[in-house]
């Protein structure tokens, strides 16, 4: 890099104020190369610290570079010029948990935009190069940052049971509930339910392979009976909560058949959820927590985006540059569309992103 010095950044300084600014380009640790950013995906997750200035029980204590679903280009060393999709997780190796092949529950690892970890809503930045994976020429920068969700809805779909020729539910249609609607449809899945509070998102699960699709909640239209959901009425074997919502986790649990599985993969505004207790435990269902993806599974959704099975240009509705991020932001925040799609440098990566 000639300019060497300097990154164009975008900082979450507490809720809804993301500022724009220029830093000195960070420093690459051990086995960490430079990676100019072309897109970057916003998701539910960073809603949560956009919003509230923190996720879970991990609160906002500096201002933190948000973004973790990225790809770009590697700016130096062997790799220089190949475009990679990054695996945000950085786990420790030595824990138990990374030992037993689970280190999407790593006791103490390093994740990007979360917590003190910097994200990649920024021009430049380091990265540990064994967690950059190439991507095919064909697919495109916008669709590859894509790549990290498309592996967190592959490691969902492994904790349930299969649904070969099964029924499965999807409680929630943002853009991770709309990549579950479209695995559990390769599955082999002969009826998939969706649902969600905007009618938008039920339309597109409906076009994305959903064979019931229900606008639930207050947009349900008036018509619509108030303490009871139309998608409780389609039972199902399996049934997956994407909204992060109490509402989404009761219509799961009335529509799932008895003994089935509930895996629940939405993160909640606050750090408790609560769902209807005598209704499952008389069902004996299954809660199946899910978080984040194991080794492997980028790897795998890289190679369904190479046969072009799954659709991901399709969930991209709006797009930023890093000078636009807080406009970005406060789209997500409205819920307007799906994905929103943030290009931090294109001036970096000048006649590489595609």
């Amino acid at each position: 890099m000639t300019d060497a010095a300097v990154a164009e950044v975008a900082r979450l300084h507490g809720p809804g104020d993301v500022r724009v600014g220029r830093e000195p380009v960070a420093a690459p640790g051990p086995g960490e190369v430079l990676v100019g950013i072309a897109a970057v995906g916003l998701c539910g997750s960073d809603l949560h610290w956009y919003r509230g200035a923190g996720i879970g029980d991990v609160a906002l204590g500096a201002p933190l570079v948000l973004g973790h679903e990225f790809s770009g280009v590697i700016l130096e060393g062997p790799r220089t010029g190949e475009r990679v999709v990054g695996d945000p997780a950085d786990p420790c190796g030595i824990c138990d948990p990374c030992l037993d092949g689970r280190s999407n529950v790593c006791v103490s690892p390093r994740f990007a935009g979360f917590g003190t970890a910097d994200g990649a809503l920024r021009t430049v930045m380091p990265w540990s190069d064994r967690l950059l994976h190439g991507v095919p020429d064909a697919l495109g920068d916008d669709e590859a940052a894509l790549l990290e969700p498309l592996g967190v809805a592959l490691h969902a779909l492994d904790l349930a049971p299969p649904v070969m020729a099964g029924r499965a539910g999807v409680y929630g249609s943002g853009p991770l509930g709309l990549l579950l609607v479209q695995l559990l449809r390769l599955a082999g899945a002969a009826v998939v339910v969706a649902t969600d509070r905007l009618p938008h998102r039920v339309a597109a699960a409906r076009a994305m392979g959903a064979s019931h699709a229900f606008v639930v909640g207050d947009d349900a239209g008036p018509d619509a009976p108030s303490c009871h959901s139309p998608a409780r009425d389609v039972e199902v074997d399996v049934a997956f909560e994407t909204a992060g919502t109490d509402e989404a986790l009761s219509d799961a649990i009335a529509a799932v058949r008895p003994g089935g599985r509930v895996v629940i993969v939405g993160i909640p505004e606050g750090d408790r959820s609560a769902f209807p207790a005598g209704l499952a435990r008389r069902k004996e269902i299954t809660l199946q927590l899910s978080r984040r993806m194991v080794p492997g599974d980028l790897v795998r959704a890289i190679a369904l985006a190479r046969s072009c099975t799954v659709d991901l240009a399709a969930l991209i509705t709006h797009r930023y540059t890093l000078e636009g991020a807080p406009d970005a932001f406060a789209t997500l925040a409205s819920r307007r569309g799906l994905k929103v799609i943030v290009h931090p440098s294109p001036a970096v990566i000048a006649g590489q992103a595609r």
